[in-house]
């Protein structure tokens, strides 16, 4: 299982990405659409709303469930994905390079808390058992 070692890693199997201008890229990792399947739908969060860590903030569909997606750190949301509404299945091609949403954090410091690659390998072998 591929899991990047530029990234930062939630419990519920998201991953996040720190961009140069300061905002973070937030998408689920192969882990996780691997569990799920064919992805058939996306629900993004709106540009514009404030999150709090660990809020609900979005949804993915499969052919076998939906799954929430949480917002990893507080923040704004800047900007979303919008291919993924007519091509969801671009998760399941490159689950690291199809991010959903973007925001800007209110402290850039919180990414800190999260884990990193072996720390999600880990808990992931954890799940497993």
């Amino acid at each position: 299982m591929s899991i990047p070692s530029n990234l930062k890693y939630t419990a519920s199997h998201e991953w996040v990405k720190a961009e140069a201008d300061g905002s973070i890229s937030i998408g689920i990792t192969q882990h996780a659409q691997e569990l799920l399947g064919d992805m058939v739908f996306v629900e993004s969060p709106a540009v514009g709303r404030k999150l709090t860590a660990g809020e609900e903030c979005a949804v993915v569909e499969s052919v076998k469930a939906a799954a929430d997606v949480y917002a990893p750190v507080a923040g704004t949301v800047i900007e979303v994905n919008g291919e993924l509404d007519a091509a969801p299945e671009k998760i399941n091609e490159d689950p690291y390079g199809a991010w959903m949403f973007k925001i800007r954090p209110d402290n850039t410091a919180d990414m800190d808390a999260l884990m990193d690659a072996a720390a999600y390998q880990a808990h992931v072998d954890s799940e497993a058992h």
